[in-house]
């Protein structure tokens, strides 16, 4: 176990943000996460953080998954005091970090989330692991599995894959599966690009729009800059922000505050 003191940080909140697929709630104030191939379980009592690890496993893996590298304060003094919207949404989510999540498993997470909600992608992306990925134990000594890799999806057929409830996302995953493995799309190359080169660039795959490669840009390859646009945002900078988004005040850090209002606009309502 590895126990640190973290300030703006809530893994609760970060859970329940919509970014992350494989991160749960296990009991109160305890979450399990499955990423990079490895289980954790982190429990957290106001800004005490105990983690299921060992100090050099935090280091190599969770505190750069978590966010934990970023200056959380610079990002949220950045807000105007005549932003209200903002600094309602940003105390509202108080403590939610972007993740930096796998890549491969990101792009294909987000083309499941296409025209889809949170509990059945949840539900595809389990059983696409169960089927598709590797067998582990965790510390508790059940059973989880990994997130599948390119080489394991490639040859697969369109009919056993929708078997995972992917529908028509289905062949967007084989095709993107196939380009890695035969080398036409180059995944390591991304984390090199730029925040515009990476949009462009993912935006070749079949299946990714706009929206997604947005997702992929702030999730995986953490440019914070990043803006996804979904049904919530959109709602978000029609009431809000008629005149358009200040993308130039929030200059490197947009993606981090889009993430504050879209926790704010799906679970405000639930606790009013």
């Amino acid at each position: 176990m590895y126990q640190l003191t973290i300030e703006n940080f809530d893994i609760r909140k970060i859970c329940y943000s919509g970014q992350c697929f494989r991160m749960k709630e296990r009991e109160e104030n305890t979450f399990e996460i499955i990423a990079y191939g490895h289980y954790i379980e982190i429990c957290q009592k106001e800004n005490v953080v105990t983690m299921s690890c060992t100090e050099e496993e935090f280091h190599s893996i969770w505190k750069t998954y978590l966010g934990l590298d970023d200056d959380y304060n610079t990002i949220t003094g950045l807000v105007n005091e005549e932003d209200r919207y903002m600094k309602k949404a940003m105390s509202f989510g108080w403590g939610i970090r972007i993740l930096k999540q796998e890549l491969w498993e990101t792009i294909v997470s987000f083309l499941i989330s296409q025209q889809n909600n949170i509990p059945r992608i949840k539900k595809s992306i389990q059983m696409l692991c169960e089927r598709h990925g590797d067998k582990k134990l965790n510390l508790r000594g059940e059973v989880y599995y990994t997130f599948p890799k390119p080489e394991a999806l490639h040859h697969l057929t369109d009919s056993v894959l929708k078997e995972c409830n992917l529908g028509y996302r289905s062949k967007y995953i084989l095709r993107t599966a196939k380009a890695i493995v035969d080398g036409s799309f180059d995944l390591e190359a991304l984390p090199k690009l730029s925040y515009e080169e990476a949009r462009k660039e993912l935006m070749k795959l079949y299946g990714v729009g706009i929206k997604v490669s947005e997702c992929i840009c702030l999730y995986a390859l953490h440019h914070l800059n990043a803006f996804p646009i979904d049904t919530h945002i959109q709602k978000v900078l029609e009431m809000n922000y008629p005149d358009g988004f200040p993308f130039e005040q929030y200059r490197g850090y947009s993606g981090a505050l889009q993430q504050y209002a879209f926790y704010y606009d799906l679970n405000a309502a639930k606790f009013s």
